[in-house]
């Protein structure tokens, strides 16, 4: 198969790979910027419509639970679709080949685990996850309280995560280099302008038009998301004349690793000679990252919000079914993206951009702009690539700050301060208030990290949610015996016990890179303080977590209550009383 792929490349006539696309002139950086500034004024549009439009805390939380299975679907997609999976996957596939895929692999396999648990979950919550939690805790408070701590801890980790990149990227997609300006800006003023922008965006999408504005934020973004996409796959298809072997095999050519290219083990896993134990660690720890991604999706707060959003439990699976096509698509068409920049961008001019590979898509944009439409055409679809992405930032900025703010007012303020009787206007007014503290805390954080190596927190937010707060929802919905002890144990267990090893990993401290000598952990290099051999704790912290649940369950002074675990296996099946 790779003799016939690599084959077929040989007889393509394909012009040799393209060493500095993705570079933005002068014409492409305006074009680009008055892109970014359309899209900012028609969602600041959206949002004052929203804002008009908002009344209540269901208004404001759920967006009335006024919209559809499909719409709810594909704002599901768009939530979920981050930068990380439309840059990140792409440059993976472009410098790792085979290797790249298997992140889309378990981004799609973890929503067939949310189809099982969505239904369940709209049945039995109303707005956040600890409203399914509480359902059968005799008391509410320390249940409320762990989830709020969760939601937070998890929303935070992924949204700075998501800010860091915002500054990087949108400097690259504007062509600023070091030592270069625009609009008067160096390219370190860039980051900073771009991370306070995008927070500030994000701070009012939240505060002024809440769930509706933030809803139909994420749709236009999807919809811009899918259609480039589409846009692109077609073109690198036509390229080589939709021979998908002519692609592979130009590929693996450009890549300066053959045939392995094709195969895995450049990435994850990776096999090393004379060596068993590493070559062990190595294969575990792909499996470790591989469990955080496929388990921890169901239960990221700004997913199980989205579900709250739809009027009934059949509508939440609908929105699933939406969310599983349209991921599964877009995640097929990152095939032909990673492999056609390597093809016809090359691993050289990607890594010079970005060694990471994040720009491979925005430099595969400007190579087929300029095959096809020359120049202008190049500076075009890099303009609408750059967009798109900076409109998948905002869109899922703002879904985390909204899962946090919302689980504040929601959880801590209305139920655990003022013991479940708020007035409705209150609940709201702490809620806007939370966003606000939420998104400047954020905007601190990133602007403080902006040159650090981030890209670890997105993993760890997944292995979070995975430790933290699944074994909370699946034995709430299914243990009869479990109690709110066990919900208490469980999410706290889950979140220590991910924190504390990914502290005392490589990824914090003690990884050098062999070849350059320099440090590939977030502390410089000397500083080695790691026990904990793998880079991804979810191997060992989901279960832990699992563990914790149960331990906490025994050792838990209050017996379950056995009516209302019939309670709530009557409501989350049937939506009988559900809201």
């Amino acid at each position: 198969m790779i003799g016939h792929v690599l084959g077929g490349a040989a007889a393509l006539a394909a012009s040799p790979p393209v060493q500095d696309p993705g570079t933005a002139s002068g014409n492409g950086r305006t074009v680009t910027f008055g892109l970014f500034v359309f899209f900012i004024v028609v969602t600041l549009g959206i949002t004052v419509w929203a804002r008009l439009n908002t009344k209540s805390a269901v208004d404001y939380y759920a967006g009335g639970h006024a919209f559809s299975g499909p719409q709810n679907g594909i704002a599901l997609a768009g939530d979920y679709m981050s930068a990380a999976s439309f840059l990140g996957i792409a440059g993976i596939i472009a410098l790792s080949g085979y290797d790249g895929f298997l992140y889309s692999i378990g981004f799609l396999v973890a929503w067939l685990l949310t189809l099982l648990l969505v239904e369940l979950m709209r049945n039995a919550g109303r707005f956040t996850m600890a409203d399914v939690l509480v359902y059968r805790a005799r008391t509410q408070s320390p249940v409320r309280t762990a989830a709020a701590v969760s939601t937070v801890t998890v929303s935070v980790f992924y949204l700075l995560a998501q800010m860091v990149g915002a500054g990087a990227l949108v400097a690259l997609l504007l062509g600023i280099h070091p030592g270069e300006t625009f609009l008067g800006m160096s390219a370190e003023a860039a980051k900073t302008w771009t991370i306070v922008v995008v927070g500030a965006l994000m701070i009012f999408y939240v505060m002024f038009g809440g769930m509706k504005a933030t809803t139909w934020v994420q749709i236009i973004k999807a919809v811009l998301l899918i259609g480039g996409g589409v846009a692109l796959t077609v073109l690198v298809l036509a390229r080589f004349g939709y021979n998908l072997s002519g692609l592979l095999g130009s590929a693996a050519e450009s890549s300066g690793k053959g045939a392995a290219f094709l195969e895995p083990g450049l990435k994850y896993g990776k096999d090393v000679p004379g060596d068993p134990y590493h070559t062990l660690l190595n294969k575990i720890d792909f499996i470790s990252l591989a469990l955080a991604l496929v388990l921890g999706t169901a239960g990221l707060p700004h997913i199980v919000t989205r579900f709250y959003t739809v009027p009934d439990g059949r509508a939440a699976r609908t929105s699933v079914n939406w969310a599983i096509g349209l991921v599964g698509a877009f995640y097929l068409m990152t095939l032909a993206l990673g492999f056609g920049a390597a093809a016809l961008v090359g691993r050289k001019a990607i890594m010079a951009q970005d060694p990471a590979g994040n720009t491979a898509v925005p430099q595969l944009a400007k190579a087929l702009g300029d095959h096809f439409g020359g120049p202008v055409g190049g500076d075009l679809m890099l303009a609408f690539i750059g967009a798109v992405a900076f409109a998948t930032i905002l869109a899922v900025v703002s879904g985390l700050v909204l899962a946090s703010s919302t689980s504040l007012a929601h959880d801590y303020f209305g139920h655990v301060l003022m013991f479940g009787r708020p007035r409705e206007s209150q609940e709201v007014g702490v809620a806007r208030f939370a966003a606000c503290l939420i998104g400047v805390l954020a905007i601190v954080l990133a602007v403080i990290a902006k040159n650090m190596n981030v890209a670890f927190l997105v993993a760890l937010a997944f292995a979070m949610a995975a430790a933290a707060n699944l074994p909370a929802i699946v034995l709430s919905l299914f243990w009869k015996r479990f109690n709110s002890a066990g919900v208490v144990s469980g999410i706290y267990g889950g979140l220590v016990s991910s924190l504390v090893l990914v502290f005392f990993s490589p990824v914090v401290s003690g990884k050098v890179d062999p070849l350059t000598g320099q440090s590939l952990s977030l502390f410089p290099k000397g500083v080695d303080f790691h026990f904990f051999p793998l880079e991804n704790p979810g191997i060992v912290s989901i279960p832990f977590g699992f563990l914790c649940a149960v331990v906490g369950t025994y050792l838990g002074r209050a017996d379950a209550d056995s009516r209302r675990y019939d309670e709530l296996s009557f409501r989350s099946l049937t939506g009988a009383g559900s809201v």
